[in-house]
């Protein structure tokens, strides 16, 4: 008796803690208010733990301690929404959002209520609860079929693993799943603290919070996405039928009782000018958020209202997203530095006072060349405009004259080459200079990471920092050097660094063997990649595919003329010569011989042309391919193997746009130019029948 009533004490006991410490993060992870300190907290949570530890029949999946547990994905399990989770349609300037205030007024006449909400620049999720407890969440995927991210969310603090009693009330049926929706980021604190450590590390840094939230979320490992400091956002739910509220403003109250991190900056609008006014502030307030967006999202507020509106084939009619404006900074030109590529090309590249613009701190940007340059009107010493292009590449506008040092002169591109010191020239008819130098160190360093590429050879690990050293020890100076490395060579490798007490930082035998394994596997790769991997100017991915097609081994290919290289389709006369010249040299017949030497075969397998169904169309790939796992470049390669053109960017011309999660750009010019749009599951479609797209009903 005494047992029982022991055990009843420590399950009331361990219902409290529970109850307690759901309080207390909710407080501190989502409302920011916290009522007691860190240590109390871990205290309870310590008491928790020992006692589900003592009576593990009252261990529940939903307790605190369990946010991180359970087994490290291998993979991420396709999981189909039953809802589809759809895109929005954006308005790019203040005349498009009006104009769909406009449509919404003459469908109901007149101005209907809307909510406003931040337009968070994370990654879409979807939190499903049975019986009040998480046990799924999923990606949005393409829309149809998301990924299984369930582990890793469960260690993100302000996700609630039960709901909250107060929300559970206003549930229709309790016994049926409830799906709620919204966003994951990152903030713009724990993305700076993220790319330091990575700093530190020597790992490559984030290129924004959107994309190092996505990629925590991704992480094979819950621990990694753990100490990667998520955050949430939750404004929807699957289907409203289930629950009480009858808008999008009630709806938000209820995620609130939930427990749900949602938004404080929203509004609800009776009148067009506060929907105006609201994305004027929140443009204005932009940079003092701690977290990232790039719109406002403007919903109208009934559902029944919503409902009467229905969907297109892609988004809501009753709802759009403002977006803004590239975002623009002003900073200091420090510098104009010239580098060096593979092929000589000499770029004129801006050395900034590092600024943040839309996600990111940028401190250099492409000037492309030295004409670019001039038609800009840059001089050193200019305070300049910056933005993103396409919110992604740095760009500089152009100088702001009325700031200009008095005694600042025009930029010239210097006349020898910055890495060798030997003469550049520029040929007639192009805009770049070039070192022209065979021995120029710069070009070796970027010939040498070029084919370690992943289109090129895909040396897994042979990044930018190790060529560096390898060239800087001496140990390599063009690519044939890479196979006559040693496990000893590489795990010695001085990587010019020091630990805390002082002493150099050697590259090690892990990292060591696991690139003597990329570079063994490296000598299977295609004659075609090969090709590209050599780094012959303007024989790009394609181009080499187009050669190699022609003359499939590096004998016939050295035996061709000018004439008969131009006369494939597709290359021409200029990258004729350009090939035919790179093989008569010498130096490159050395390395070619060194390499064949080394193991690599230098022919491409002749493969026996099978079915053609897609002859004569041409496919553009978008976005990442979740369910099937094939990178793009993959997927290209099963479309020619079908007899399809893929090309990497959306005309007239193209005949479909194949769109996996996070289409961007192409998929809005295929919209635009009424070029169809195929799912990842109908292209899958296509594989397996091997039919073209019409003949499948598409």
């Amino acid at each position: 008796m005494a047992d029982e009533t022991q055990q009843n004490n420590a399950h009331e006991r361990i219902q409290k803690l529970r109850d307690e410490i759901e309080h207390h993060s909710y407080l501190y992870y989502v409302k920011d208010a916290p009522e007691i300190s860190d240590a109390a907290f871990d205290s309870l949570l310590r008491d928790l733990d020992a006692l589900e530890k003592k009576y593990p029949q009252f261990l529940d999946p939903s307790s605190p301690t369990q946010r991180v547990g359970g087994a490290v994905a291998t993979q991420f399990t396709p999981v189909q929404h039953a809802v589809r989770m759809y895109s929005l349609d954006n308005a790019l300037d203040t005349d498009e959002l009006e104009a769909w205030m406009d449509r919404m007024e003459s469908h109901f006449g007149r101005f209907v209520p809307v909510v406003c909400e931040l337009k968070i620049d994370g990654s879409s999720i979807a939190l499903t609860y049975d019986n009040g407890s998480l046990v799924m969440a999923a990606t949005r995927g393409d829309g149809t079929t998301g990924e299984d991210v369930t582990v890793n969310v469960r260690t993100v603090r302000d996700v609630p693993l039960q709901l909250a009693s107060a929300g559970k009330e206003h549930i229709v049926n309790l016994d049926a799943p409830i799906e709620v929706r919204g966003e994951i980021y990152m903030s713009k604190a724990s993305f700076e603290k993220l790319n330091r450590q990575a700093a530190k590390e020597g790992k490559p840094a984030f290129a924004n919070p959107r994309n190092a939230a996505a990629g925590s979320l991704r992480q094979k490992d819950y621990h990694v996405t753990a100490e990667r400091d998520l955050s949430t956002f939750i404004y929807a739910i699957a289907d409203e039928a289930n629950i009480t509220a009858t808008s999008q403003w009630e709806l938000l109250a209820w995620l609130r009782e939930c427990g749900f991190h949602v938004n404080p900056d929203v509004v609800r609008c009776e009148k067009r000018s506060e929907v105006l006014d609201f994305c004027k502030h929140c443009l204005e307030m932009r940079d003092s958020l701690p977290y990232e967006i790039d719109g406002v999202v403007v919903k109208i507020d009934s559902f029944a209202q919503q409902r009467e509106l229905g969907f297109t084939s892609r988004a809501p009619r009753w709802a759009i997203a403002y977006k803004f404006p590239p975002e623009e900074k002003t900073t200091l030109l420090r510098d104009i530095t010239v580098q060096v590529g593979r092929t000589g090309a000499l770029t004129p590249v801006a050395e900034l006072d590092p600024v943040r613009v839309a996600g990111s701190v940028v401190a250099r940007a492409t000037l492309h060349n030295s004409d670019e340059v001039a038609r800009k009107n840059l001089r050193i010493g200019d305070t300049v405009v910056v933005r993103k292009a396409g919110d992604v590449i740095p760009e500089v506008l152009g100088p702001i004259l009325s700031l200009r040092p008095e005694d600042s002169v025009p930029w010239q591109m210097p006349m020898s080459c910055p890495s060798c010191g030997s003469p550049i020239v520029r040929e007639e008819g192009e805009a770049v200079y070039r070192c022209v130098s065979l021995d120029c160190p710069a070009q070796a360093k970027e010939r040498l990471i070029h084919w370690a590429s992943r289109n090129a050879l895909d040396i897994e690990g042979m990044g930018e920092e190790i060529v560096t050293r390898l060239l800087a020890t001496g140990k390599v100076a063009d690519v044939a050097d890479y196979y006559k490395l040693t496990e000893a060579d590489l795990a010695n490798l001085d990587m010019n660094r020091v630990n805390r007490e002082g002493e150099p930082i050697l590259l090690g035998e892990v990292v060591a063997k696991k690139l003597m394994v990329a570079l063994e596997e490296s000598k299977m790769r295609s004659f075609a990649r090969v090709l590209f991997g050599l780094g012959v100017r303007h024989v790009g991915k394609t181009t080499a595919e187009l050669i190699v097609h022609a003359y499939p081994s590096l004998e016939a290919l050295s035996k061709a003329s000018v004439e008969e290289l131009s006369a494939i389709p597709g290359v021409g006369l200029v990258i004729a010569e350009s090939v035919h010249s790179f093989l008569a040299n010498e130096t490159n017949q050395a390395v070619l011989a060194r390499l064949k030497a080394e193991g690599f075969a230098l022919v491409e397998e002749i493969v026996e042309v099978g079915e053609q169904p897609l002859e004569g169309l041409t496919f553009v790939l978008t976005g990442s391919l979740i369910e099937s796992g094939m990178t793009r470049d993959e997927a290209g390669e099963r479309l020619k193997a079908l007899g399809a053109k893929v090309s990497g960017s959306v005309s007239k011309k193209t005949s479909y746009v194949i769109c996996g999660q996070d289409a961007g750009s192409k998929r809005t010019k295929a919209e635009t130019l009424g070029v169809p749009i195929l799912t990842e599951r109908q292209f899958l479609r296509i594989l397996d029948e091997k039919q073209a797209p019409a003949e499948l009903g598409m």
